[in-house]
């Protein structure tokens, strides 16, 4: 399918021509259809899918079907809810770039930065409002949003803002808005709670699941290395010298994980930088542009931070530590791999993560390729054969009628 073969209008089609965009990906073709029919619709798909499009194309289209029928101050008719400011401000971005040749307005509020500028932006009005839950409500509360004329209301990263804390904010927020009104969750797994949070929500919604297997792109190489805990960082380093080239993503548990292998990877003399959930705002922004500009040709990063974010040209992906969810692993090799381009995927599995290998390809229905030519290999012990029984048959048969006699009865 190509997307001239979608029902969107010229001005949308050409921005999208624009971007270099020819095919929709599967979320797009499923979804676009649905929020188009202005149907409630639930999506779970990981990201790098292109969910930001499958709900932003089909919303640009509604806004200017109905634009030239209305007139005076504009009001905000979209709201899109995401968790953090570089999600928030990917998706601005997004829209900006598909209502280019439009006169749709669009900006995005989050915290970290001063409040009066997002006023003021505020004060003079826009159609579509991309926000942080906190900020969101704080505005609010101040009077300067109002979300009586909303017409679509769209939660993104849905689990994510489970993890964070933030679905109470979101019920919140959606009791400030019109019953009448299209909703649209994207999220990339539905957990018991976001199901709960769904059902309270949205009525009537059209569900669309692209699984995870059908998201693990054809040209990402995936290849798994068994090996000591305490060999990790020797590994990393080994193949950064000899395998691994360009920009790479390296994945890590924790944050101390993140900053000690930062620290080592520095004395090495690599070009690195980091993100994680104590580093602030403009640290991580800083580190983020520093990758896109490859002035580090190292990001290592935990899941919650690099969440959402869009990198393009990643070359490959090493996981440090392989997740215990299973759909994070997914999630994770979707950095490479972008917009028809290859990449890899490098995984590093010590003793106590061997559970979570399997969990993943069970889920990706195949099993990752494993490499064993390299220096830290484990050398699994092999099964001992069993010792021939040496006692004779018939001291074997003394031994039972003397254990039988030494038995005495209770009753």
């Amino acid at each position: 399918m190509q997307f001239s073969e979608l029902p969107l209008q010229k001005s949308i089609l050409k921005a999208v021509a624009e971007a270099r965009f020819q095919r929709p990906t599967l979320v797009q073709q499923k979804t676009i259809p649905l929020v188009l029919e202005q149907k409630n619709v639930i999506v779970a798909a990981q990201t790098g899918t292109g969910k930001t499009a499958a709900f932003a194309l089909p919303i640009i289209n509604l806004l200017l079907d109905k634009q030239d029928a209305e007139k005076g101050a504009k009001t905000i008719k979209i709201v899109v809810v995401t968790p953090t400011r570089e999600l928030a401000l990917q998706i601005l971005d997004n829209f900006k770039s598909y209502s280019k040749y439009t006169n749709l307005r669009t900006t995005a509020v989050f915290g970290g930065v001063a409040l009066e500028p997002q006023k003021e932006i505020l004060a003079k009005g826009v159609d579509i409002l991309v926000a942080t839950p906190g900020r969101l409500i704080d505005l609010q509360i101040q009077g300067n949003i109002d979300l009586s004329h909303l017409e679509i209301f769209v939660l993104d990263e849905a689990d994510l803002m489970l993890d964070m804390g933030f679905i109470n904010d979101i019920k919140k927020i959606e009791k400030l808005t019109p019953r009448k009104k299209q909703t649209l969750l994207f999220s990339a797994t539905i957990p018991d709670k976001i199901d709960e949070l769904a059902k309270s929500v949205i009525k009537n919604a059209v569900k669309v699941e692209i699984n995870p297997e059908e998201t693990t792109a054809k040209n990402i190489g995936q290849l798994l290395y068994y090996l000591p805990k305490k060999h990790k960082t020797d590994l990393c380093l080994h193949l950064l010298r000899n395998t691994i080239h360009g920009k790479i993503i390296i994945f890590r548990r924790t944050k101390f994980g993140v900053d000690k292998l930062e620290q080592t990877l520095l004395k090495n003399g690599y070009q690195v930088t980091s993100i994680h959930g104590d580093k602030t705002q403009g640290v991580r922004n800083k580190a983020i542009e520093d990758f896109k500009s490859k002035k580090a040709t190292l990001l290592i990063a935990t899941d919650v931070a690099a969440r959402g974010i869009d990198i393009t040209n990643v070359d490959a992906i090493i996981n440090f530590d392989i997740p215990n969810v299973p759909e994070t692993y997914v999630h994770r090799i979707g950095r490479t791999g972008r917009a028809g381009k290859s990449g890899i995927a490098f995984s590093f599995c010590s003793p106590d993560e061997n559970d979570y290998i399997k969990t993943i390809e069970t889920l990706i229905e195949k099993p990752i390729k494993v490499i064993d030519n390299h220096p830290y290999p484990i050398h699994k012990p092999k099964h001992k054969k069993k010792q021939p029984n040496t006692i004779s048959k018939h001291k074997k048969g003394r031994k039972s009628e003397a254990s039988k006699k030494k038995k005495k009865r209770w009753y």
